[in-house]
């Protein structure tokens, strides 16, 4: 499958419009690259596999749309068939329209062909099975090896939702889920993402999990999860919304009812989410957060004990953090 990318050079201020303003003319799914800083609201969505911030803004962005070729080298823009060259023409025209009236920046268009774009699949090519102490973590197009037959094994398909487990902050929730899980734990797993803290939680011989996440791409990552590694409808539900400020979540997540609460996300939002999630908490309950950036430790550890939690360990993994704490 052959597609024509059309790229655009503008400035970050002028990308809504110019996406706007394409999508008008047929061209949808545009692909951003900038150096903006992520908003309060992306962190908040941003589960696991986290990086660190990236380089300074340079004010400067790029807008690629991608276009399927047919077999007659012809182009299928809003249901119309066009040549490469008309709608070059056309996106040359809507942006001098809109430098009429503002800056766009460079405003130029490069057209490129390339082959294959899968945006849903094309990272399974960096996803390979891996341990984390006994357990094997293996994706769906990969076979258990004889030699492996004897660990414990998570079969785990991110999807579009994050959370692989090949994360250091996923790794540090882990071992320390393993450390508190007992056969009558009741556990929160707070952005749950693919499902991988709770599924193994319930491999390790809690009895029932539930998560909370944000993004409703979580909803076909862990359903999809669960049936491959066999977990049971009722030990491991899934709840969309946001925790920390709807009362209808809170409330369908149930109070003082959690022996643990796990919570793999940005310093920057375990910090208003722990006096929130101290209302879940059973008295003795375990708190176990991790998504942490070693600067924000303290941040994290601050939070913790201004919401009456005891810390109980602070452990380390790469440039990573994770904070467990108990309620009292």
């Amino acid at each position: 499958m052959k597609w024509m990318k059309f790229k655009i050079k503008t400035i970050t201020e002028a990308e809504d419009i110019i996406i706007s303003t394409l999508y008008d003319i047929g061209l949808e799914g545009a692909q951003i690259e900038d150096k903006v800083p992520l908003t309060a609201a992306e962190k908040e969505q941003m589960f696991v596999d986290i990086l660190p911030d990236g380089p300074e803004d340079d004010g400067i962005a790029f807008l690629s749309f991608f276009v399927e070729e047919k077999e007659d080298g012809s182009l299928e823009v809003g249901g119309v068939k066009k040549t490469p060259e008309q709608i070059l023409d056309e996106v040359k025209h809507e942006l001098e329209e809109l430098r009429s009236f503002m800056d766009i920046g460079e405003g130029s268009v490069v057209i490129d062909e390339t082959e294959d774009i899968d945006w849903i699949n094309n990272w399974k090519q960096y996803f390979h099975q891996f341990t984390i102490d006994d357990v094997l973590v293996i994706p769906s197009w990969e076979e258990v090896q004889p030699e492996d037959k004897d660990k414990m094994i998570l079969h785990i398909d991110p999807g579009t939702a994050f959370g692989t487990g090949m994360h250091d902050t996923t790794q540090l929730c882990i071992r320390q889920l393993r450390k508190y899980i007992t056969p009558e734990t009741v556990l929160l797993d707070v952005g749950t993402g693919s499902g991988i803290l709770a599924i193994l939680s319930i491999m390790f011989g809690a009895k029932k999990a539930i998560g909370t996440d944000l993004d409703i791409c979580a909803i076909e990552a862990v359903k999809e999860n669960k049936e491959v590694n066999g977990i049971p409808e009722e030990a491991f539900q899934l709840i969309i919304g946001n925790i920390i400020t709807e009362k209808e979540v809170q409330d369908k997540v149930g109070y003082e009812c959690y022996d643990i609460v796990v919570a793999n996300i940005l310093a920057d939002v375990l910090v208003p989410l722990t006096p929130v999630i101290l209302n879940q908490l059973k008295k003795g309950g375990i708190y176990i957060t991790s998504g942490i950036i070693d600067d924000k430790e303290q941040t994290v550890v601050n939070a913790v004990k201004a919401a009456g939690l005891e810390v109980l360990e602070v452990t380390y993994q790469g440039e990573w953090v994770s904070v467990t704490a108990r309620k009292p």
